[in-house]
C-alpha cells in the first residue's frame, strides 16, 4: 500500500513501458536475451521505494565512491552498474562475440570490409541529425552509433558520453536490432534493380588456420595505433577470436561464449535498464533518439548497398558483388546476412549468399567499434 501511494504517473507509465518490452521480449522473441533484462531493470528501478539504483550517485558522468562507504546510502544495481560505468561489461561481451564469430568470410574477400566500413555511414549521419535536433555532441555521438547495430557498443559509448541517455539509447538499440529483418528489406529492394538482385558471386576460398591465427593479432595493432579509444573493443573482440582458432583454448572459447556471455548479460541488462528513470526517460529527448536511431539503421544499410554498387562499376563480369551483401554491414550477425540471404532466394532460390554476407557483416562489428573510438576520441 505504501508503493502504491508513493507512486507517481511517471512511474506508473514506465512501469507499463517494462511491461511492453517483457511482452516483446517473451511472447515476440525480440532479443529476448536482453531485451528481458533490460526490462526486468527497468521495472526494478521505477517501482516506488525499492532503492535498488541511485541516479544521484553517477551525476555529472562521474562516480560518488564516498556513497559506497555505507550499506545504506547505495543498492544492489548501483554496485552492477559500476561494469557499465568502468566500460568491464561491453568488453566482455566482446571476448564472448570474438569467440563465436567466424572471420574466414572477411579474409577470403578482404574487399567486403569496405562494405562493413560504409554501413557506419549511418552512424555519422545520425550523428549530424542529432545536433541539428538540439543535442550536444556528446549526445549526438552517442544517439549515431545506435547505427552501428551494436548493442555493447551503444551501450560503452553512451557510457563514456552522455550516461543520462544510457536507458533510452540501449532500449533504441536493440529494439532495432530486433527489427533488423523489417526495415532492411524495402531499403534493399529500393535501391537495386532486379539484374543485380540475380547476381551469383563466386564461392569463397579457403582460408588457412595461419591467417585466421594471424588476423586478429594484426587487427589489433593496426587499430589500436591508428584509433587508440577504440583498442579496448577490438582488442577484447579478437582476443576471444583468439581463443577460438588459435585451437589450444578450446575451454576459454566455449567459456567465453557461453558461461561469461550469458553472466554479463543479466548483469549489463539489469544495469542498463534501471538506468531508464521516469525523470530522464519521459522527455522530448527520448522521441529524438528513437526518430535518430532508426535514421541510423536505414542509412547504415543504405550506405552499404550504394557502396557495392559503385564497386561494380569498376568490377569485371564474374566478379561482381550482389549489392543485397551490402546491408548486412551493420554489424547485426549474424540476423543482416541472413536477411541478405533470404532477400537473394525471393529472386533466385538456388542463389546462396550467406557466407558471402558473413563478410560485412563480420566487418561492421570491427566498423562500429573503429567509428566509436573516433567518437570517443572527439569528444570524451
Amino acid at each position: 500500500m505504501m508503493l502504491i501511494k508513493q507512486a507517481d504517473w511517471k512511474s506508473v507509465i514506465m512501469i507499463l513501458i517494462s511491461f511492453v518490452l517483457m511482452y516483446l521480449a517473451i511472447g515476440r522473441g525480440f532479443e529476448p536475451l536482453l531485451l528481458l533484462p533490460i526490462a526486468f531493470g527497468m521495472l526494478l528501478t521505477n517501482l516506488p521505494g525499492a532503492g535498488m539504483y541511485h541516479s544521484e550517485i553517477f551525476a555529472g558522468g562521474h562516480v560518488n565512491w564516498a556513497a559506497f562507504s555505507d550499506s545504506k546510502n547505495f543498492g544492489l544495481i548501483d554496485v552492477l552498474y559500476l561494469g557499465v560505468k568502468l566500460g568491464v561489461y561491453p568488453c566482455l561481451i566482446f571476448i564472448g562475440v570474438g569467440a563465436s564469430t567466424d572471420f574466414g568470410p572477411l579474409i577470403a574477400n578482404p574487399k567486403t570490409l569496405l562494405l562493413g566500413a560504409a554501413a557506419q555511414l549511418g552512424i555519422f549521419l545520425a550523428f549530424l541529425g542529432a545536433k541539428l535536433l538540439g543535442f550536444t555532441p556528446y549526445e549526438a555521438g552517442s544517439i549515431g552509433i545506435i547505427g552501428g547495430a551494436d548493442g555493447p557498443t551503444a551501450i560503452y559509448t553512451t557510457s563514456l558520453l552522455a550516461p543520462n541517455l544510457l536507458g533510452a539509447i540501449a532500449i533504441a538499440a536493440y529494439s532495432y536490432m530486433a527489427l533488423v529483418p523489417v526495415i532492411q528489406p524495402p531499403i534493399m529492394k529500393a535501391l537495386t534493380t532486379k539484374k543485380e538482385r540475380l547476381i551469383r558471386m563466386d564461392n569463397l576460398r579457403n582460408v588457412s588456420k595461419t591467417e585466421k591465427i594471424l588476423f586478429p593479432i594484426v587487427v589489433t595493432a593496426f587499430v589500436a595505433l591508428l584509433v587508440p579509444s577504440a583498442a579496448p573493443l577490438i582488442g577484447s573482440l579478437m582476443l576471444g577470436n583468439l581463443f577460438r582458432e588459435c585451437g589450444v583454448t578450446e575451454r576459454l572459447s566455449k567459456a567465453a561464449q557461453n558461461e561469461l556471455m550469458n553472466i554479463v548479460v543479466i548483469f549489463l541488462g539489469v544495469s542498463v535498464g534501471a538506468t531508464a528513470k521516469a525523470e530522464t526517460f519521459l522527455e522530448m529527448k527520448t522521441l529524438g533518439i528513437l526518430l535518430m536511431g532508426v535514421l541510423a539503421f536505414m542509412f547504415g544499410t543504405a550506405g552499404g548497398v550504394l557502396l557495392a554498387k559503385f564497386m561494380n562499376l569498376f568490377l569485371p563480369e564474374g566478379k561482381k558483388i550482389n549489392p543485397l551483401i551490402g546491408s548486412a554491414g551493420v554489424s547485426a550477425v549474424p540476423m543482416a546476412a541472413r536477411v541478405s540471404q533470404k532477400e537473394g532466394q525471393k529472386e533466385d532460390p538456388s542463389n546462396f549468399l550467406l557466407m558471402h554476407a558473413m563478410g560485412p557483416n563480420v566487418a561492421g562489428v570491427i566498423g562500429s567499434a573503429v567509428a566509436a573510438g573516433v567518437l570517443i576520441a572527439l569528444f570524451a
